[in-house]
């Protein structure tokens, strides 16, 4: 129960002048402050400075002789297809390295599946009277949007402690022939930082489909961001699928763009030997080949699968601190008022705050109101719509300690404040 309902009106009252007068302080000081885009700091992006002069004017060939100046290697260059087989959990074979986003090869293969259809495909999914999609939430806004703009239906699907709720998953997918697909943040999932458990990775690998183009779209972005040194540990999918009979069910996506320069990472995707083949073909249309330059220059950098987890453990030492400065402020202001609850993620980029149903979208105004920009209210569900109105995706990474604090503590007056307006509204 929370701790406002059994306060008296007038102790209520009491209570909101308090925290209104608290409120206008903070608009006296004028902040500009952001938190809303899960953004790596300066300083993160410090650790990697090096992928400016770590290729030579004479070093532009990979070990098979290919000049990585011109064009070609449609797929990726053999020594980045090693680098990150163990980061997808696939033979090098496998793996397309693409571009710099993951999320642009996440919209085109929907984009091909909807002009051209999958390889199973009856029709090109553009075809069909319906195309819809499951979307875990609270969940990643820009799955979300890519979906919304190709014309799909976008299913919310509730989370549960470990993951998608597969009995409402299995129930879908089982008696609907136009859901298509499902999106999944498996790892340290954007914004609840939970990890999928091995039984949901093995249910969703196995679950019978209407569909039998039906895919996973299985973001794996946060795949080496722990903040601990005992990271979850996550079930390999495309083994789980392979067992399963359903070898081509699943596309695992991911990318260095929280490793290294956002702007200028490579991003990559695995699959089985058909799916792979299938979006040979349709690149090989697209373009004559991707920036080995890039892919070389990560591959010199990052050296091995030792050398990328040196390197996440320098990013964890820098972030971690934010993480622990959010969750005690969180627990200090909040924790004995029942009202608001929070994630506890051990890596990722998020943590998930859910108020009193009804008051999301008013403390994100108000803390906007009061200088500090938050991730809208209702993004992490398909159409920017929260049913409940209670949750907000905090993005501790890119601000300093300072900056995160003052951040922080206005937000937690914020949620103290329209609590008591809503109990307030609530007896009048």
């Amino acid at each position: 129960m929370s701790h406002f309902k059994k306060l008296s009106v007038e102790e209520l009252q009491q209570q909101q002048a308090i925290l209104a007068g608290q409120y206008e302080k903070f608009q006296a000081q004028k902040l500009k402050l952001d938190m809303s885009r899960g953004k790596p700091c300066s300083e993160q992006l410090d650790l990697s400075n090096d992928l400016f002069n770590c290729l030579s004017q004479t070093d532009y060939k990979t070990a098979n002789g290919t000049d990585c100046r011109n064009y070609g290697g449609l797929d990726g260059i053999a020594e980045a297809k090693e680098l990150f087989a163990s980061f997808l959990e696939a033979k090098p074979q496998e793996i397309i390295i693409g571009g710099s986003s993951s999320l642009t090869m996440m919209h085109d293969l929907l984009c091909r599946a909807m002009l051209h259809g999958l390889p199973e495909s009856e029709a090109p999914w553009s075809k069909l009277p319906t195309v819809k999609f499951l979307c875990p939430s609270p969940g990643y806004d820009r799955h979300f949007a890519v979906t919304e703009h190709l014309g799909m239906e976008l299913i919310t699907i509730n989370y549960l402690d470990d993951g998608p709720d597969m009995d409402q998953v299995e129930k879908l997918v089982a008696a609907d022939p136009a859901i298509k697909g499902i999106w999944c943040v498996p790892k340290y999932s954007n914004p609840t930082g939970l990890t999928y458990s091995d039984k949901v990775v093995q249910r969703l690998a196995a679950m019978p489909t209407a569909a039998a183009d039906f895919r996973i779209i299985w973001d794996n972005a946060y795949v080496v961001h722990h903040l601990t040194d005992t990271p979850d540990q996550l079930l390999d999918i495309r083994k789980a699928c392979e067992a399963a009979g359903h070898a081509d069910r699943v596309f695992v996506f991911a990318s260095t763009s929280k490793l290294n320069f956002p702007s200028a990472g490579i991003a990559m995707v695995a699959s089985s030997d058909r799916n792979i083949n299938w979006l040979k073909k349709h690149i090989n249309i697209q373009t004559i080949g991707p920036d080995k330059i890039n892919q070389l220059r990560h591959v010199r950098f990052l050296k091995d699968q030792t050398g990328i987890e040196e390197h996440m453990r320098k990013h964890a030492a820098i972030i971690k601190p934010k993480f622990d400065l959010v969750r005690s402020m969180l627990e200090t202001a909040l924790g004995s008022l029942g009202i608001a609850s929070w994630s506890n993620p051990q890596g990722g980029y998020f943590i998930s705050l859910d108020t009193l149903p009804g008051c999301a979208q008013k403390i994100v105004e108000k803390a906007a109101a009061a200088g500090v920009l938050l991730t809208p209210a209702g993004a992490t569900f398909p159409y920017g719509k929260d049913p409940e109105d209670k949750n907000i995706r905090l993005s501790p990474t890119f601000p300093p300690l300072s900056e995160l604090k003052q951040a922080m503590e206005l937000l937690v007056l914020c949620v103290q404040l329209v609590s008591v307006e809503q109990e307030l509204a609530s007896r009048a």
